[in-house]
């Protein structure tokens, strides 16, 4: 018997969003999603808060400071269901391309840090939000839960994704690979911050997390990357500091082989572009025949994860009905009959005063 593998040509974005710009950075969007379909790509992978761009401000100066851009910001980012996310939904559609989108959500008052996933028939695949924002992220962005730890099936085979730090999250790491992953969306903000004091924040770091990824989790991890743009550098590095603080340019952009392989030449950290790579599914069962960390190279008699993917819904509603009212052996419900007792008092209370 021959099982027949996807394969498929996938690209990840090295751009600058419009920054602070919703129907600008839509509008590049769609644009790329065009590109990528039109050069045979059946994936197109967005990095990290794409829209409306990355809140590089929280990184810069105090919150005081950084409070010039919170309502910009806000009213910048993607709601679901709003004409700008629909546009991106028919922008998959219309060009037969599966589309990953790393966004601001907002919902209700507050922001996340989400990654859709829409298919190519422009219907949603999955809504997720970043587990737990890193550092002053949370400052800006709530909370994700269980649920978003998720892998899909799709006809490109088992999607999931994850953001930024979420690479150096151990445990969730493992549930992906546990949901037998075959292709992994790891979308990354830019590594232009902080350059030559924080190592960790640079590219070797960052894209090692990517290349260890698919080597443990023995599937495909497409690494989009945004760059910061000279206008970027202009609005938020307004003075000397700042300008040392945040650089333009620290797109890596990367597509990774089961085996750790890069699939591609890369591109200049300050060119903007697609990188592509053609897919092969059938190649993962070799990369886990040697090693398949959540498969037979575990050993869950010593050491196993505990993964709770209850929704972290805010408010629950609950009514109960009468059954649920009812005390056992008595017809009418327990609450009604207690109701009727303390009104039954207080009328015989209210008579005896008269």
């Amino acid at each position: 018997m021959s099982v027949d593998h996807p394969k498929f040509k996938a690209a990840a974005v090295q751009a600058s969003p419009v920054f602070l710009d919703l129907e600008a950075t839509v509008d590049k969007s769609v644009a790329l999603i065009e590109e990528a379909a039109s050069n045979g790509a059946s994936l197109i992978a967005f990095p990290e808060t794409f829209i409306p761009g990355y809140p590089w401000f929280v990184w810069l100066d105090s919150p005081a400071w950084g409070m010039q851009f919170v309502q910009r910001y806000h009213d910048n980012s993607l709601v679901y269901g709003s004409l700008q996310a629909d546009r991106l939904a028919k922008a998959a559609k219309d060009n037969n391309i599966m589309v990953v989108m790393g966004h601001s959500e907002k919902q209700g008052g507050s922001l996340y840090m989400g990654q859709w996933i829409i298919g190519p028939d422009g219907g949603t695949i999955a809504m997720r939000r970043k587990l737990k924002p890193t550092h002053v992220e949370r400052t800006v962005f709530g909370e994700g839960d269980g649920s978003d730890l998720s892998v899909f099936d799709t006809p490109l085979g088992r999607v999931g994704a994850l953001c930024c730090w979420e690479h150096l999250q151990p445990l969730s790491k493992y549930a992906m690979y546990a949901q037998n992953e075959q292709v992994h969306i790891a979308a990354w903000p830019s590594f232009s911050l902080y350059r030559g004091g924080a190592y960790a924040l640079g590219p070797e770091v960052n894209n090692a997390a990517s290349r260890i990824y698919a080597v443990e989790g023995g599937c495909f991890v497409i690494a989009p990357c945004a760059t910061v743009s000279k206008e970027m550098v202009d609005m938020l590095c307004t003075d000397d500091v700042k300008k040392q603080l945040l650089l333009a340019g620290g797109g890596f952009a990367t597509i990774y082989a089961p085996d750790g392989q890069l699939m591609h030449a890369p591109l200049p950290e300050n060119e903007e572009g697609l990188v592509y790579a053609d897919l092969d599914l059938g190649m993962i069962s070799l990369a886990k025949a040697a090693a398949d960390p959540a498969g037979h190279y575990a050993r869950p008699d010593v050491t196993r994860l505990l993964l709770d993917k209850t929704p972290g819904d805010r408010v629950v509603p609950k009514s109960r009905g009468e059954a649920d009212l009812a005390r056992r052996g008595e017809e009418a419900p327990a609450v009604a009959a207690a109701r009727a007792e303390i009104l039954a008092l207080v009328k015989e209370d209210g008579e005896e005063a008269a």
